[in-house]
């Protein structure tokens, strides 16, 4: 009931039959209680948002940069790493521990990059020129943020080519390459393909076939003696790919739910401005219902081992979740922000299950 109606209540009440006064009390207690619920919700939705003109007293500095930190994205670095090379030992019974922790490094540099050159340019259109937690607006500095983020590119680079030198994989560069120009495409000037509502594809392949098969192939071995030992493309390389690229594209779809007017107003046309929140929450239902149904079909196939498809049904009660979630809070700005981070725990926990699989498979567990 609004506020005026419970305020305009008691003068409703017929005077020939006053109420009680236990039932005043009662009332008065309902009243109270719906007023504290109202201050708290109204302190969740400012604090969730980072809006309200009072924003400096509701979210400390510490708060705005974990935010702007973003660090559980960094699981996109990690997990098609860690199924790439999960699907070489499988194959091959290949894995270099001092390539793995390398390669960690230079995708967490390659997706800082990402993420900084990504507040930079939706600075530039008005993208976040409400969003305290940009960089950008942090740091006080586009020039700033925009060198840090190409000093972080280029130093992933140089991780990524001392890899290519051990592995001696031209298949290797000339994916993660390719992946790393589905980023620059995305979001960087003159392309911008994001405010085409082209990310999810461009995210898809970039972080599923692009690059967990690019990291696949990054556990190749060249030696002196015996030269060059490469990988073989397999099937269950691809498989797993694909499923990477699933789980990685629901954060990004996810993630654009609470941005939707800031989006519309500088004409940055993501799939859920096109749509709109309802069907974007089917959307959702349909992507989760996607993975899992793709993990049953690659395991009757003999594409995935039977440990991988055991494993990862693990994380069904977990897309369950996000799904019911965006179904009864899609159209909920306050609420809807922490979608995107139950994605990332679904991304990351279906990753690892798929990546002990494949290893556990090689060791003749659940086979």
């Amino acid at each position: 009931m609004p506020l005026a109606g419970i305020a305009l209540a008691p003068l409703l009440v017929s005077h020939l039959a006053p109420p009680s006064p236990r039932a005043s009390v009662a009332a008065a207690a309902e009243a109270a209680r719906r007023r504290r619920s109202l201050r708290r919700v109204r302190c969740s939705a400012t604090a969730a948002s980072g809006g309200g003109s009072g924003d400096a007293g509701e979210l400390s500095r510490a708060t705005l940069l974990w935010r702007a930190a973003k660090l559980p994205i960094y699981s996109v670095a990690l997990v098609p790493l860690t199924v790439g090379s999960a699907a070489a030992y499988n194959q091959a019974g290949l894995f270099f521990a001092t390539r793995y922790f390398g390669l960690l490094a230079a995708a967490v540099l390659v997706i800082t990059w990402l993420n900084l050159s990504n507040d930079v340019y939706d600075s530039d259109t008005g993208a976040d020129k409400n969003k305290k937690e940009s960089v950008v607006n942090i740091v006080g500095s586009r020039t700033v943020t925009r060198n840090a983020a190409n000093i972080s590119l280029l130093l992933g680079l140089v991780g990524l080519f001392w890899a290519f030198a051990e592995a001696g994989d031209v298949r290797f560069i000339v994916l993660v390459t390719s992946a790393i120009l589905c980023g620059y495409v995305y979001q960087c000037p003159p392309f911008r393909l994001s405010y085409r509502g082209l990310g999810e594809p461009l995210c898809f392949a970039a972080f599923g076939p692009l690059a967990t098969s690019a990291f696949y192939f990054s556990n190749s071995s060249r030696s002196i003696s015996s030269g060059a030992v490469l990988l073989p493309l397999s099937r269950t390389v691809i498989a797993s790919s694909i499923l990477v690229g699933l789980t990685t594209t629901q954060i990004l779809f996810c993630s654009h739910f609470h941005q939707i007017d800031g989006d519309r107003a500088v004409g940055k046309m993501s799939p859920l401005v096109k749509i709109g929140t309802k069907t974007g929450a089917t959307i959702v239902m349909l992507g989760v219902g996607t993975l899992y149904t793709l993990l049953v079909t690659f395991g009757i196939s003999k594409y995935l081992p039977s440990s991988c498809i055991v494993l990862a049904a693990l994380t069904l009660p977990l897309g369950k979740w996000v799904v019911d979630y965006v179904n009864k809070n899609h159209d909920d700005n306050t609420k809807i922000f922490m979608a995107k981070y139950y994605c990332v725990r679904l991304h990351a926990l279906f990753g690892m299950a798929l990546a002990s699989g494949l290893v556990l498979a090689r060791k003749g567990i659940l086979v």
